[in-house]
């Protein structure tokens, strides 16, 4: 399968997001396909960033060891996964 930006199209990047933040008909707001997520790739999908430095721009963006995001609390924690 074709992930590169220089290898897709918009069209083609927008499908390869919602479908792997798709939960499909077993969705139990997991919160995986939230607006946060797909917010998360608008880059890629603009063809701004590859997926792989979306994904580390985002891991940046938590801190070590505790499993949440530096500017959030516990109490807005939720599991994207």
């Amino acid at each position: 399968m074709k992930l590169l930006i220089a290898e897709t199209t918009r069209e083609e990047r927008e499908r390869i997001v919602a479908e792997s933040l798709s939960c499909g008909d077993t969705c139990s707001n997991c919160g995986g396909c939230s607006q946060s997520m797909i917010d998360m790739y608008q880059p890629y999908i603009d063809g701004r960033m590859e997926l792989s430095e979306c994904n580390r721009a985002y891991r940046a963006r938590y801190v070590s060891g505790n499993g949440r995001k530096a500017d959030e609390d516990d109490s807005s924690y939720s599991c994207p996964m």
